[in-house]
């Protein structure tokens, strides 16, 4: 017997893996046909390129080759041309600091940690050789030759992660023991955002794209019309990105219970939507292509974000949906989000980190932490935190911060500057701004993170952004209990349940038993069905085959999709549904 499963809902019906079919005309091959294709490539006098991203398996990608195409010449253009670690290190040392977390953004260019007379060297090179030439690495593309063929090695960035959790180092670092949040902050601030920005330019032109988050000997191959296909499907209709889920000291039951996942002690947090670190998973002709959905928002930014949301932001897909699980776990650590200002002048990002949490569930007891209590005095609480690091004496949050009874469907609103966090008992779709490295945490309740070690506290920079004046009183007239109707119909109701006019995101809540009409106006749109088993986001028009979401499944609609509807489905039939609906503030057409 469930103890969360809500009334109706299915357990497991959660899709973990949403893919988006391509349709027919396209093929993919897998494992030993994969490496036969390529081999086909590789004939005399050719020279195939494989662009590999940071993280993927090199020495496998080498061994298949060598195994597949075994007269071929291959160079490891990393080991070929590369600058010494030392000088890279060098290089990067800046954007890195001293800091277990927080780096800053690095602007350079690949090419930038090569050798440009080595580059050459291997360009003449590969010019004197009669067999095939296969160039591999991240950089394989700067030999100054133009292969024939070119083929894109591309993986997720949580993908990354969970190599270097199991001992993997960064790109030719001596790093794989470092602590994991080193490593993922070099990722973050300098590997990926390189990484970005040199596979971009290739998406036009490549060939192929191999899958490489999986190993190397079952490797899938697309080929780049196929690839570009399947973006293009996806910017035209609505569609779920891959979640991941990862247990923390604080995580709960919920999401482990209702959604059927692993065998882990806990589930702390998922994320259901953000790009930056989700896979996009194609179906072409029955065998599933996995990439980053961050290559949908490089390829087809206008479509999937819109033209006004583009020109604010650029190719960055601004908002988050992600879930936070408390319930029979504890609380989250007490926090606060950065200022626009001090962002951009301590870490080169463009935006900040605003958030709300929207309740899915709650226990009876359940509060969210938000805002000063009236009359706090900085220095006294400043002073309390600070013997808090020193493990002398706890910090009492209820003597400075306000704590909020929570209920389900509750949204509280978390302008950056803000103190807050989730209590126990709480089942959190947090909904906000994308960067989500940016926390600074001020009270972890005495805990040690499930690596045994204190996690990191940023109270130095807590302290700079803390807004003293959002106390008891401004938070309650500002941040709680915020929804106001302002439309209805007969089997449906709309309302505005925040954000606050400091954050860019509008959210709007539809409560309905028929069908409700919506329209991206030229915006993206983000919903999550927070109420109901079932419902189908159809087109007036039939631009696109309906789409089913089920409970707490977080579903993008690209703002190209214009007009759509939702309405009830399957096991929703004869329920109230709900759905919260995101979109960036200011504009629609």
């Amino acid at each position: 017997m469930s103890k969360y499963l809500p009334k109706g809902i299915v357990r497991g019906a959660y899709d973990k893996a949403p893919s988006i079919a391509v349709g027919t005309g396209h093929e993919a091959w897998s494992g030993e046909g994969a490496w036969a294709r390529l081999a086909r490539e590789a004939t005399p006098g050719r020279v195939v390129a494989i662009d590999t991203y940071p993280g993927s398996d090199l020495p496998g990608l080498e061994r298949e080759l060598r195994r597949a195409v075994p007269d071929a010449l291959i160079i490891d253009v990393e080991v070929s041309a590369a600058l010494p670690i030392e000088s890279i290190e060098a290089l990067i040392a800046d954007n890195l600091t001293a800091d277990r977390v927080f780096g800053v953004l690095d602007h350079r260019v690949l090419s930038d940690f090569y050798d440009p007379s080595r580059l050459l060297d291997l360009a003449a090179r590969v010019r004197s050789i009669d067999a095939p030439v296969i160039l591999i690495g991240w950089g394989a593309t700067l030999v100054p030759v133009k292969p024939d063929v070119v083929v894109l090695a591309d993986l997720a960035r949580w993908e990354i992660q969970k190599r270097q959790r199991a001992g993997a180092p960064n790109w030719r670092a001596d790093n794989g023991d470092d602590d994991q949040l080193r490593k993922v902050k070099r990722g973050f601030f300098v590997e990926w955002r390189i990484a970005d920005r040199h596979k971009r330019p290739l998406f036009d032109s490549l060939d192929y794209l191999l899958d490489a988050n999986e190993s190397m000997s079952g490797a899938k191959l697309i080929t780049g019309d196929t690839f570009r296909r399947g973006l293009e499907i996806a910017a035209t209709r609505p569609f779920r990105v891959v979640p991941f889920f990862d247990p923390g000291v604080w995580g709960g039951q919920w999401m482990k219970d209702v959604f059927e996942l692993g065998d882990e002690e806990n589930y702390a947090w998922c994320f259901d939507c953000v790009p930056e670190e989700n896979s996009l998973l194609l179906d072409v002709s029955g065998t599933t292509v996995e990439l980053p959905s961050l290559d949908l928002v490089f390829r087809h930014p206008r479509e999937l974000l819109g033209e006004k949301t583009f020109a604010r932001f650029g190719a960055e897909f601004p908002i988050r949906f992600d879930f936070l699980d408390t319930m029979a776990g504890g609380n989250l650590s007490l926090q606060v989000h950065p200022l626009t200002d001090y962002i951009q002048n301590a870490f080169g990002m463009t935006y900040t980190q605003d958030e709300s949490y929207y309740l899915l569930d709650a226990g009876d007891d359940a509060v969210v932490y938000l805002g000063l209590r009236d009359g706090v005095d900085a220095q006294a609480m400043e002073s309390a935190l600070r013997t808090a690091t020193t493990g002398a004496a706890p910090f009492e949050a209820d003597d400075f911060v306000n704590a909020y009874p929570a209920k389900k469907h509750d949204h509280f609103l978390i302008p950056a500057g803000t103190v807050h966090c989730s209590g126990a008992d709480s089942m959190v779709l947090e909904i906000s701004a994308t960067p989500y490295l940016f926390t600074f945490k001020m009270w972890d309740w005495g805990r040690v993170g499930l690596d045994g070690v204190p996690r990191p506290i940023h109270l130095d920079h807590a302290i700079a952004n803390i807004q003293w004046g959002r106390d008891a009183e401004w938070t309650r007239a500002n941040l709680v209990g915020q929804v106001v109707e302002v439309a209805r119909g007969d089997d449906w109701v709309e309302e505005h349940t925040g954000l606050h006019e400091f954050e860019f995101i509008e959210v709007r809540r539809h409560w309905f038993d028929g069908i409700v009409e919506h329209d991206t106006a030229g915006t993206v749109n983000v919903l999550n069905l927070v109420e109901g088993a079932e419902a189908v986001v159809e087109s007036p028009e039939g631009a696109f085959d309906p789409f089913v979401v089920h409970y707490a499944e977080t579903f993008i609609v690209p703002a190209a999709v214009g007009r759509y509807r939702i309405r009830p489905y399957g096991d929703g039939l004869g329920q109230r549904l709900g759905t919260v609906k995101a979109s960036v503030r200011g504009t629609e057409r």
